[in-house]
């Protein structure tokens, strides 16, 4: 028995019709999408890019130090300093755009539908499935959804971008909200604290360290379909690299992807950092936060 003896299932005409009718019947609101997003971007391009370079690698130094340690300083500094000096700087700031935007947009949604998840295992049960569709649908198919609704450029770059980023902040979250030891949990509600002061007040500060971690994840996998959102017409660090690949330009490739690089260390440990700040005894948020707890 070979596949020509099942039945015809057309899942992928069903699939072109449901976008067909989106395409024809919610237009107006993927332009205004389209608009918004696009504006948002542009606008942290201009104030990334407005800065001399040398002024904004002092500033992410000083921001690597505040939230870290003065190793993580010297260490943007340096690598900073290299993308600078392979002539990338505008393509790397693109890039830390979309995935800044990226990143926001799917953890203010994922940080959401994680705690409703875990507060209700109905949600959880649906949520699952979905999110294990997400994950393990290959990138590229999400630009086809992507160009059909907003053309091509940054827009559809940041839709798939999203998509493809948002699972593991749900899982995190979930996890974080879920791990929380019910006796605190408890505790809380013996004192008279209503569902949402538990929340907000003891398992979102515990599971901190944790919802952190999805958000860490969140973004290594943004930097990653932020190259592939180069095949849309995305500019950046991603637009680089598939140039490169059509011309099979060797150094313009090794520099592009050096670029996303030094990225997704600079973001990873501050995300690294913002979960559990008391790991980092060099960073100046401590060195303040303790001076002023001992005055």
């Amino acid at each position: 028995m070979n596949e020509e003896s099942f039945p015809r299932i057309e899942i992928g005409e069903w699939a072109s019709q449901v976008l067909d009718w989106l395409t024809d019947n919610a237009e107006a609101v993927f332009d205004a999408l389209s608009a918004a997003m696009g504006w948002v971007i542009q606008l942290l391009v201009d104030i990334l890019l407005a800065p001399p370079v040398l002024v904004m690698i002092l500033i992410f130094a000083l921001i690597a130090w505040f939230v870290r340690s003065w190793q993580l300083a010297l260490g943007t500094l340096v690598s900073f300093a290299l993308i600078a000096s392979m002539r990338q700087w505008e393509n790397a700031m693109l890039t830390l755009a979309l995935v800044l935007v990226a990143t926001i947009v799917a953890v203010g949604i994922a940080v959401p539908i994680g705690i409703a998840a875990a507060r209700n295992d109905r949600v959880s049960a649906v949520v699952k499935p979905l999110l294990d569709f997400m994950q393990t649908m290959p990138a590229f198919v999400y630009l086809i959804p992507a160009i059909i609704f907003f053309s091509v450029g940054v827009v559809p770059g940041l839709f798939a971008t999203v998509i493809f980023a948002l699972p593991p902040g749900v899982r995190f979250t979930e996890l974080g909200i879920r791990q929380v030891d019910s006796e605190t949990v408890e505790a809380g509600q013996a004192f008279g604290a209503t569902p949402r002061q538990i929340l907000r007040g003891i398992q979102i500060p515990l599971a901190t360290p944790t919802i952190m971690a999805g958000v860490n994840q969140v973004i290594m996998l943004a930097l990653s379909m932020a190259v592939i959102a180069g095949f849309v017409g995305a500019d950046g660090l991603g637009k680089e690299v598939v140039a490169s690949i059509a011309s099979l330009n060797i150094p313009q490739g090794v520099e592009a992807g050096l670029g996303v690089v030094v990225l997704a260390i600079f973001l990873d440990r501050l995300t690294g950092a913002l979960g559990d700040p008391g790991r980092y005894p060099h960073s100046l948020y401590r060195l303040v936060r303790d001076r002023f707890a001992s005055s």
